[in-house]
């Protein structure tokens, strides 16, 4: 079972290593303007937060949809090479792109939460991590055409498509059934979580949207801003491959500390934008912004409600979907020599609404 979902794990992320990496540059090849990236790139996260209110009052979550799903993210990366080049073709199966991986995602992690202790987690969740390096460091060295950028996607969602597919077997549809069958599932009885969750997200925006557009502006090649990238992950992995016993504690108290340090991140980019040291080390806290702050999340919220997938896909809607969303599109709308000194606003702010929420479940 380790295996299979180590494999799901590296194909998943590898692709989305090529579409936040490298994609944004290949539609600016395209002479798309900042604007209509960050606009598409708002999208695909939009989605993703409509989606969990669909499963909680129309839809189930079935083993079917799960498998709808995706077919439906590996053809979207097909219709990709033929509507690349058209804002609005390109638009609109960008659509169907983030609704399914709206899906996948979540069934997963709930079955890797449900099936493998919190110390295992990080060690199996780290291949993905390892396929997002790969294919920063395989993509980012060749060059000429671009159409390459465009069949890899295609090809690590197909790995990812065969490999979530095994991965079904490790989930019982009756007991999952069971357990999210009740639609009482409430955001705002913990309010201020996830509110933080949100604004978490929007701060990130403008990394995982503009971070190379950002460095290629400082001057930095396109080779060094992709050794960055790689830098972080690697970050990213040792922290999951040790964080086992760091997760035994306060889960709450992980994530706040998590924040204020990403708030502290996004300001050293702001300062030191074309100091190279200085940016590699705020990569370096990758493996606190990210890797901590996300099993630490996942695994609070899986603790925090009874409906489980539901709950873990109102955490990736909340957070990548709508936060992703207005997170594109302030970034897109405000791109500039500013932008991480906004994001590092939004995150401290994130902070504080952490604490808020800690001091009302505590009374």
């Amino acid at each position: 079972m380790k295996i299979v979902l180590s494999l799901f794990y590296f194909a998943y992320f590898a692709m989305v290593g090529i579409y936040v990496i490298f994609m944004p540059k290949l539609l600016l090849d395209f002479e798309y303007t900042k604007v209509e990236v960050g606009v598409i790139y708002a999208v695909a996260p939009f989605m993703r937060f409509l989606l969990p209110y669909a499963f909680k009052y129309l839809f189930k979550l079935t083993h079917r949809v799960y498998l709808y799903a995706l077919s439906v993210t590996f053809l979207s990366t097909v219709v990709f090479i033929q509507t690349v080049e058209n804002f609005w073709l390109y638009l609109f199966a960008n659509l169907f792109f983030g609704a399914s991986m709206g899906i996948i995602l979540p069934f997963v992690e709930t079955i890797s939460l449900s099936r493998i202790s919190k110390k295992e987690y990080g060690k199996v969740r780290l291949w993905g991590s390892i396929g997002f390096i790969v294919v920063a460091l395989g993509l980012g060295s060749m060059r000429g055409s671009t159409d390459y950028i465009l069949y890899s996607l295609a090809t690590t969602a197909l790995f990812a498509i065969v490999f979530g597919y095994v991965a079904l077997r490790y989930d019982s549809e009756v007991e999952s059934q069971k357990q999210e069958s009740d639609k009482s599932f409430s955001l705002s009885i913990f309010w201020a979580f996830w509110s933080s969750i949100f604004l978490m997200q929007v701060a990130f925006g403008g990394f995982y949207n503009f971070f190379t557009i950002y460095e290629l502006e400082q001057g930095l090649s396109l080779s060094l801003v992709t050794f960055m990238w790689t830098f972080g992950v690697l970050c990213e992995i040792v922290m999951l491959y040790f964080q086992g016993a760091l997760l035994q504690r306060n889960l709450l108290t992980i994530l706040q500390v998590a924040t204020f340090i990403t708030a502290f991140r996004w300001l050293l980019l702001y300062l030191f934008a074309d100091n190279t040291v200085i940016t590699f080390a705020s990569q370096s806290l990758h493996a606190i912004s990210f890797a901590l702050y996300h099993t630490a999340g996942i695994s609070y919220v899986f603790s925090l409600y009874s409906q489980k997938k539901l709950a873990q896909q109102f955490f990736l809607g909340m957070g990548f979907g709508l936060g992703g969303t207005v997170g594109s599109l302030i970034a897109g709308r405000y791109y500039g020599e500013s932008l991480f000194l906004i994001e590092a606003i939004i995150t401290f702010v994130a902070g504080i609404m952490l604490l808020i929420h800690k001091r009302r479940v505590s009374t």
